[in-house]
Protein backbone atom coordinates (compact mmCIF):
# COMPACT_ATOMS: atom_id res chain seq x y z
CA UNK A 1 0.00 0.00 0.00
CA UNK A 2 1.34 3.56 -0.85
CA UNK A 3 0.45 6.89 0.45
CA UNK A 4 -1.36 10.02 -0.26
CA UNK A 5 -0.04 12.80 1.60
CA UNK A 6 -2.08 16.18 2.04
CA UNK A 7 -0.40 19.05 3.11
CA UNK A 8 -2.92 21.67 4.16
CA UNK A 9 -5.46 18.91 5.69
CA UNK A 10 -9.21 20.71 5.92
CA UNK A 11 -12.82 19.33 6.20
CA UNK A 12 -13.35 20.78 2.79
CA UNK A 13 -11.88 19.84 -0.33
CA UNK A 14 -8.96 18.18 2.02
CA UNK A 15 -11.08 15.73 3.12
CA UNK A 16 -12.96 14.79 -0.41
CA UNK A 17 -9.71 14.36 -1.45
CA UNK A 18 -8.18 12.17 0.94
CA UNK A 19 -11.50 10.19 0.81
CA UNK A 20 -11.32 9.63 -3.17
CA UNK A 21 -7.58 8.45 -2.46
CA UNK A 22 -8.73 6.80 0.40
CA UNK A 23 -11.33 4.33 -1.38
CA UNK A 24 -8.89 3.85 -4.04
CA UNK A 25 -6.41 2.18 -1.92
CA UNK A 26 -4.10 4.79 -0.61
CA UNK A 27 -3.34 5.05 2.55
CA UNK A 28 -3.50 8.93 3.88
CA UNK A 29 -1.04 11.21 5.53
CA UNK A 30 -3.10 14.10 6.78
CA UNK A 31 -0.48 17.43 7.39
CA UNK A 32 -1.55 20.39 8.60
CA UNK A 33 -0.70 23.09 12.04
CA UNK A 34 -3.75 21.88 14.64
CA UNK A 35 -3.89 18.89 16.25
CA UNK A 36 -7.35 18.88 16.86
CA UNK A 37 -8.70 18.96 13.35
CA UNK A 38 -6.27 16.23 11.85
CA UNK A 39 -7.76 14.14 14.78
CA UNK A 40 -11.27 15.11 13.62
CA UNK A 41 -10.89 14.37 10.05
CA UNK A 42 -8.53 11.12 10.85
CA UNK A 43 -11.12 9.58 12.57
CA UNK A 44 -13.99 10.64 9.75
CA UNK A 45 -12.10 8.86 7.13
CA UNK A 46 -11.64 5.85 9.66
CA UNK A 47 -15.33 5.83 10.26
CA UNK A 48 -15.35 5.34 5.77
CA UNK A 49 -12.77 2.29 5.86
CA UNK A 50 -9.81 4.62 5.39
CA UNK A 51 -6.18 3.81 7.02
CA UNK A 52 -5.53 7.84 7.95
CA UNK A 53 -2.83 9.56 10.14
CA UNK A 54 -2.34 13.01 11.11
CA UNK A 55 0.80 14.86 11.71
CA UNK A 56 1.00 18.50 12.59
CA UNK A 57 3.22 20.95 10.30
CA UNK A 58 3.71 24.67 9.15
CA UNK A 59 3.78 25.02 5.50
CA UNK A 60 6.11 27.81 6.91
CA UNK A 61 8.39 25.86 8.41
CA UNK A 62 10.34 23.59 6.26
CA UNK A 63 11.79 21.31 8.93
CA UNK A 64 8.49 20.50 9.96
CA UNK A 65 7.27 19.47 6.55
CA UNK A 66 10.58 17.35 6.04
CA UNK A 67 9.93 15.57 9.50
CA UNK A 68 5.89 15.07 8.96
CA UNK A 69 6.21 13.45 5.32
CA UNK A 70 9.19 11.29 6.74
CA UNK A 71 7.00 10.17 9.46
CA UNK A 72 4.46 9.32 7.26
CA UNK A 73 6.03 7.34 4.65
CA UNK A 74 7.45 5.45 7.75
CA UNK A 75 4.67 4.53 9.42
CA UNK A 76 1.81 4.36 6.70
CA UNK A 77 4.11 3.24 3.74
CA UNK A 78 5.85 4.97 0.76
CA UNK A 79 4.58 8.60 -0.51
CA UNK A 80 3.09 8.09 -4.32
CA UNK A 81 0.83 10.82 -4.62
CA UNK A 82 1.82 14.62 -2.68
CA UNK A 83 -1.06 17.14 -3.17
CA UNK A 84 0.33 20.80 -1.74
CA UNK A 85 -2.59 22.83 -1.35
CA UNK A 86 -2.77 24.61 2.36
CA UNK A 87 -4.90 27.60 2.67
CA UNK A 88 -2.86 30.95 2.66
CA UNK A 89 -3.76 33.74 5.09
CA UNK A 90 -5.45 36.61 4.79
CA UNK A 91 -2.60 38.52 5.23
CA UNK A 92 -0.63 37.55 1.97
CA UNK A 93 -3.11 39.65 -0.04
CA UNK A 94 -2.08 43.48 0.50
CA UNK A 95 -2.34 45.30 -2.63
CA UNK A 96 0.60 45.75 -4.62
CA UNK A 97 1.54 49.51 -3.79
CA UNK A 98 0.94 49.12 -0.10
CA UNK A 99 3.67 45.88 0.04
CA UNK A 100 6.85 45.94 0.85
CA UNK A 101 9.60 43.32 0.20
CA UNK A 102 9.23 42.44 3.71
CA UNK A 103 5.36 41.55 3.25
CA UNK A 104 6.44 38.81 0.29
CA UNK A 105 8.43 36.48 2.60
CA UNK A 106 6.01 34.67 3.83
CA UNK A 107 4.08 34.39 0.55
CA UNK A 108 6.90 33.00 -1.06
CA UNK A 109 7.88 30.76 1.81
CA UNK A 110 4.85 29.21 1.81
CA UNK A 111 4.66 28.47 -2.02
CA UNK A 112 7.93 27.99 -2.95
CA UNK A 113 9.97 26.98 -0.20
CA UNK A 114 7.24 24.78 0.93
CA UNK A 115 6.71 23.26 -1.95
CA UNK A 116 10.30 22.86 -2.52
CA UNK A 117 10.89 20.99 0.92
CA UNK A 118 7.80 18.58 0.31
CA UNK A 119 9.29 17.49 -3.29
CA UNK A 120 12.55 17.04 -1.99
CA UNK A 121 11.27 15.17 0.84
CA UNK A 122 9.03 12.98 -1.35
CA UNK A 123 11.45 12.36 -4.45
CA UNK A 124 13.76 9.28 -3.15
CA UNK A 125 10.58 7.64 -2.80
CA UNK A 126 8.88 8.17 -5.87
CA UNK A 127 12.17 7.24 -7.79
CA UNK A 128 12.23 3.94 -5.36
CA UNK A 129 8.64 3.27 -6.25
CA UNK A 130 9.37 4.12 -10.26
CA UNK A 131 6.34 6.73 -10.11
CA UNK A 132 5.15 9.44 -8.64
CA UNK A 133 2.32 12.12 -8.56
CA UNK A 134 2.77 15.70 -7.56
CA UNK A 135 -0.16 17.61 -7.37
CA UNK A 136 -0.19 21.36 -6.54
CA UNK A 137 -3.85 23.61 -6.08
CA UNK A 138 -3.93 27.19 -6.73
CA UNK A 139 -6.23 29.88 -7.19
CA UNK A 140 -6.70 32.26 -10.39
CA UNK A 141 -3.86 34.57 -9.49
CA UNK A 142 -1.38 32.03 -10.30
CA UNK A 143 -2.22 32.24 -13.82
CA UNK A 144 -3.62 36.41 -13.88
CA UNK A 145 -1.98 38.45 -11.36
CA UNK A 146 -4.74 40.60 -9.62
CA UNK A 147 -3.06 43.93 -7.72
CA UNK A 148 -5.37 43.67 -4.62
CA UNK A 149 -3.55 40.10 -4.03
CA UNK A 150 -0.30 41.04 -4.73
CA UNK A 151 1.86 38.16 -2.24
CA UNK A 152 -0.27 35.42 -3.75
CA UNK A 153 -0.29 36.92 -7.51
CA UNK A 154 3.77 36.92 -6.77
CA UNK A 155 4.17 33.75 -5.21
CA UNK A 156 1.51 31.61 -6.79
CA UNK A 157 3.18 32.53 -10.21
CA UNK A 158 6.21 31.60 -8.54
CA UNK A 159 5.01 28.25 -7.40
CA UNK A 160 3.79 27.73 -11.33
CA UNK A 161 7.06 27.79 -12.52
CA UNK A 162 8.54 25.21 -10.33
CA UNK A 163 5.69 22.90 -10.56
CA UNK A 164 6.07 23.27 -14.81
CA UNK A 165 9.67 22.74 -14.49
CA UNK A 166 9.21 19.14 -12.38
CA UNK A 167 6.50 18.02 -14.61
CA UNK A 168 9.18 18.31 -17.53
CA UNK A 169 12.17 17.08 -15.50
CA UNK A 170 10.11 14.32 -13.77
CA UNK A 171 8.46 13.07 -16.80
CA UNK A 172 10.95 10.40 -18.20
CA UNK A 173 10.89 9.14 -14.64
CA UNK A 174 7.30 8.52 -14.56
CA UNK A 175 6.86 11.02 -11.92
CA UNK A 176 4.09 13.87 -12.88
CA UNK A 177 3.52 16.75 -11.87
CA UNK A 178 0.02 18.99 -12.55
CA UNK A 179 -1.53 21.72 -11.43
CA UNK A 180 -5.32 22.50 -10.95
CA UNK A 181 -6.28 26.33 -10.60
CA UNK A 182 -9.86 26.82 -8.84
CA UNK A 183 -10.90 30.21 -10.25
CA UNK A 184 -13.35 30.50 -7.49
CA UNK A 185 -14.65 29.56 -4.24
CA UNK A 186 -14.78 26.30 -3.28
CA UNK A 187 -18.78 25.75 -2.72
CA UNK A 188 -20.64 22.61 -1.65
CA UNK A 189 -22.99 23.99 -4.08
CA UNK A 190 -20.91 24.89 -6.94
CA UNK A 191 -21.25 22.96 -10.05
CA UNK A 192 -17.53 22.29 -10.85
CA UNK A 193 -16.09 23.80 -7.88
CA UNK A 194 -17.75 21.50 -5.22
CA UNK A 195 -15.23 19.43 -3.09
CA UNK A 196 -16.53 16.19 -4.36
CA UNK A 197 -16.48 17.67 -8.08
CA UNK A 198 -12.68 18.78 -7.44
CA UNK A 199 -11.21 15.76 -5.38
CA UNK A 200 -12.42 13.67 -8.76
CA UNK A 201 -9.97 16.12 -10.77
CA UNK A 202 -7.70 15.39 -8.56
CA UNK A 203 -7.75 11.91 -8.93
CA UNK A 204 -8.29 11.95 -12.65
CA UNK A 205 -4.95 13.91 -12.46
CA UNK A 206 -3.07 11.30 -10.35
CA UNK A 207 -4.36 8.40 -13.10
CA UNK A 208 -4.91 10.15 -16.50
CA UNK A 209 -0.94 11.99 -16.28
CA UNK A 210 -1.45 14.36 -19.16
CA UNK A 211 -1.28 17.95 -19.48
CA UNK A 212 0.58 20.22 -16.78
CA UNK A 213 -2.04 22.81 -16.12
CA UNK A 214 -5.72 21.83 -15.62
CA UNK A 215 -8.54 24.31 -14.41
CA UNK A 216 -11.78 23.53 -12.15
CA UNK A 217 -13.40 25.68 -14.32
CA UNK A 218 -13.32 28.46 -16.87
CA UNK A 219 -12.01 31.99 -15.85
CA UNK A 220 -14.09 34.82 -15.84
CA UNK A 221 -13.96 37.38 -18.17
Amino acid sequence: MTTFALIGAGPGLGLATARRFGKAGHSIALIARNRDSLDRLAGTLHEDGVQARGYTADALDAASLSTALQAAADELGPIEVLQYSPVPRADFMKPVLDSTATDLDAPLAFSIKGPVTCVNAVLPGMRALGRGTLLFVNGSSAVRPHPGRAGTSIAFAAESAYAAMLHSALAKENIHAAQLIIPGAIRPDAERSNPTVLAERLYALHTERDAFRHYAEPMPE
